[in-house]
């Protein structure tokens, strides 16, 4: 008989049976290993919540002043009943986590979100070596190559720097929690005042808070009618498209912050005067780096391109397989739409898995 796997996905979400405990839970349970504090890893309602010391600011923000949260340093084994446990960088966003799970001599990593690529608003990724890899696969697609990060802040500023000369309102639109505030690192402040949307500056005060160091940003709130925002660039959540909140702003060049972005076809689906493309997953060859590192004999991949990125890992003689969960990763803003540029981009990664020599990290 096979022994049991470490770790089972459940009803209520990536179980580990031995331990009694969960890893990002959808549902409530007693004890939660939380890996980020993205909506799709950390939800209400669980009886506690553990997370690394990092995290809890934003942990507390999005989970609310009554949730139990224990905190642990990277890289410190605790103990989950007879299960060693430890968190360790996984450089999506601040305070994320892979999950290094082990009992009798088999190690499971479960890494959340991540990126290989530092920036100065999270510890970097670690690659922990296990025998059970579970992998986001969010832009797990050969077309997926991300740009110098230095390249893209240039673009930013000058975009910045050409509407505030044409006198237009520069709106930045990037996730609340994690992509705001790099957008804010990516920023050069000499250009202007950084203005920001409610829901961005309450958790960029978690991040001064756990110890990141931000431009200054100010709130978008109590200023005048008529007041000139032109000279600013505002900072918001993807969901102010198309809202009154807009209007305040006058005359204003909407750009969109994404991996996603890497798709033309994407923007316009948007449309958006400019795309920029930041994303805090790992690309194509980083995500095949990252598993080439923990030196797995399986891996188990979970949303996004699960079946490009299995076939792939197959083909290369490793054992590789899908795992059902809720995780989202960086939603696709036209995901459910009949974009042509999208199926081209999927159909011209599938035909490149063929041909392996074309692949690899970088």
């Amino acid at each position: 008989m096979a022994p049991t796997p470490l770790l089972t996905v459940n009803d209520r979400g990536l179980y580990c049976e031995v331990g009694d405990f969960y890893i990002d839970p959808w549902r409530a349970v007693p004890k939660a290993i939380i890996t980020h504090a993205h909506g799709d890893h950390a939800r209400r309602g669980m009886g506690s919540y553990l997370t690394a010391n990092e995290g809890l600011h934003v942990l507390r923000t999005r989970m609310g002043e009554d949730a139990l949260i224990e905190t642990v340093g990277y890289g410190t084994e605790f103990s989950m009943g007879p299960v060693k446990v430890s968190l360790h960088p996984a450089g999506h966003i601040l305070g994320s986590s892979q999950v290094r799970v082990e009992h009798n001599g088999e190690v499971w990593v479960v890494s959340g979100d991540y990126k290989v690529f530092p920036d100065r608003t999270c510890t970097p990724f670690e690659p922990v070596r296990c025998h059970t890899f579970v992998t986001e696969s969010t832009f797990g697609m050969p077309i997926y190559r991300w740009p110098d990060p230095a390249v893209v802040a240039s673009e930013i500023n000058t975009w910045w720097r050409e509407n505030q000369a044409a006198g237009r309102t520069s709106v930045l639109l990037g996730y609340a929690l994690g992509k705001a505030q790099r957008l804010i690192s990516l920023l050069d402040p000499s250009i202007g005042p950084i203005y920001t949307h409610g829901a961005v500056e309450k958790l960029t005060a978690d991040y001064r808070q756990s110890g990141i160091e931000l431009s200054a940003t100010e709130q978008v709130v109590g200023n005048p009618k008529g007041f000139d925002w032109s000279r600013g660039v505002v900072i918001a959540p993807p969901s102010v498209q198309g809202t009154v909140w807009l209007r305040k702003f006058g005359d204003v060049s909407m750009a969109f912050a994404s991996g996603w972005m890497t798709i033309r076809g994407t923007r316009r689906r948007q449309a958006m005067d400019r795309g920029f493309v930041v994303s805090d997953h790992v690309d194509w060859p980083e995500l095949l780096w990252a598993i080439q590192e923990t030196q797995c004999e399986r891996v188990l991949a979970t949303h996004g391109s699960v079946a490009i990125l299995v076939r792939w890992l197959r083909e290369q003689g490793l054992q590789a397989d899908a795992l059902q969960t809720q995780f989202a990763g960086e939603e696709d803003p036209v995901a459910g739409e009949e974009d042509a540029v999208v199926q081209e981009a999927a159909q011209d990664a599938e035909s490149k898995i063929d041909r392996p020599d074309e692949q690899g990290a970088d």
